[in-house]
């Protein structure tokens, strides 16, 4: 094979060199992981098997599986089984647990039996990173994921779709009823077989509608009716990414924004995340250290209640509001179109005209500001939520007085923010990186 890069024979008898750890370089990633859990106190943390029985046989070092569990949780290797192969033919993991290989089923409990004190080494390395100043920044951005569960969305009941089982079968047994009934009247059309299979799917239909009829009573007694009978913390949500329902969880974290870290993370069967701003938020200031703290989120975070309780414990939080007005697609202009001058405390129209603020009013609970033009009111205007016309193709409706008083309303949240930012609530490049730090992975 003349010209071509040829490699070794496989029989040689120094394929490697007289030292494993010739072949990890200094700066492999999985020397950082053997010293980190090398200075641990896994009795102290809680794991089991820390200290060795006097009797029977030897069993692996909890410090060695967590070896493992770090590798595989940096390189993306989730299964137990996948593991195990990696620790008979990576390099890494071979240097990593010292030609120790355990199998699949060792691994696999010690992640199951030692979930807690695997939280507590999370916690012991974000207190690493605090100490090495890594959360200089004090700015984090949370986002939540939806992981699927261990239940089978036919094993996933609402009060609608335990209805529509609960319906289906009544019309299954009624048409094996009138097969039956057929088979009477015409027993040469039917086989003798045929007539025992049917009786055996109405009794198995009959059994099922039993089982739905406990089912039934579970959903009166679940706080949020519904019941999931694999997994029973597992909820059904919906799923952006792929359109369509998944049982399962959703799973919150926030990031530091500089070294991407995860600093923390809470696992939650709420199917929308308006309700975990501000606990996120509380978590990610006790574990980066600092006084003070910036949040940044989607809409789907948006609710004021959270932004004031965070505005209360000092996370300055940047979450847009979502977008609920229909002005644009009535051919109007919106919020959006006008802009807040903070100084003066007004809006300007995309027409010139200033609407100044002119009381303020407690709607549902919720402290409300209203602006509106400094003109005086035309005999025929109309109070509405909308402030003014689109232009027309002929400029017909720009700076119109009829158009352009109606008044401009603002929640107190949405105030407070806008004063305190100049009238610039959510900066474009921060929500467009946003994407980069906390997105989910798939």
């Amino acid at each position: 094979m003349a010209r071509f890069i040829e490699a070794e024979s496989r029989t040689q008898s120094a394929l490697f060199p007289e030292q494993l750890d010739d072949w990890i370089a200094e700066d492999n990633p999985v020397r950082v992981i053997d010293v980190f859990v090398d200075e641990l106190d896994l009795e102290a943390l809680g794991f089991d098997g820390a200290q060795a029985a006097a009797t029977g046989r030897p069993g692996y070092h909890p410090a060695t599986l967590l070896k493992i569990y770090i590798y595989g949780y940096l390189n993306r290797v989730q299964s137990s089984r996948r593991l195990e192969r990696e620790a008979q033919r990576n390099l890494e993991v071979i240097w990593l647990t010292g030609r120790l290989m355990p199998d699949f089923k060792t691994i696999a409990d010690f992640r199951k039996d030692n979930g807690a004190a695997i939280r507590q080494v999370c916690r012991q390395f974000i207190e690493l990173s605090r100490s090495l100043d890594l959360f200089s920044e004090a700015i984090v951005a949370i986002d939540g994921s939806k992981f699927k569960a261990v239940n089978n969305r036919n094993k996933n009941f609402t009060a609608g779709k335990l209805q529509a089982t609960l319906r289906l079968m009544e019309e299954n047994i009624g048409r094996y009823l009138d097969e039956l009934d057929r088979a009477d009247r015409q027993p040469e059309s039917m086989p003798e077989g045929r007539v025992a299979h049917l009786k055996e799917k109405i009794a198995t239909a009959k059994a099922r509608m039993r089982k739905l009829g406990q089912v039934g009573r579970q959903l009166q007694q679940s706080p949020d009716r519904q019941v999931s009978l694999t997994d029973p913390d597992a909820r059904s949500m919906a799923n952006s990414g792929s359109g369509t329902a998944v049982v399962g969880y959703n799973v919150q974290i926030a990031v530091d924004t500089k070294h991407h870290l995860i600093v923390a993370e809470e696992v939650t069967n709420a199917g929308h995340d308006r309700a975990h701003l501000a606990e996120m938020a509380r978590q990610a200031k006790g574990a980066v250290g600092e006084d003070e703290l910036t949040v940044l989120a989607d809409r789907g975070y948006f609710d004021s209640e959270e932004i004031l309780q965070c505005a209360q414990e000092g996370i300055a939080a940047l979450v847009p509001k979502p977008l609920t007005s229909n002005s644009k697609a009535e051919g109007r202009f919106d919020k959006r179109d006008f802009v807040y001058d903070a100084k003066r405390d007004e809006y300007r129209c995309p027409a010139g005209e200033r609407a100044i603020w002119r009381m303020t009013t407690i709607e549902a609970g919720l402290r409300m500001h209203t602006y509106s033009p400094t003109g005086p009111r035309p005999a025929r205007a109309v109070r509405s939520r909308v402030n003014a016309r689109r232009a027309t193709s002929d400029g017909s409706g720009v700076g119109s007085t009829n158009t352009c008083w109606r008044p401009c309303r603002r929640g107190w949240i949405e105030h407070r923010r806008l004063r305190a930012c100049d009238g610039e609530p959510w900066s474009t490049s921060s929500a467009r990186s946003r994407h980069g730090w906390a997105q989910p992975i798939s």
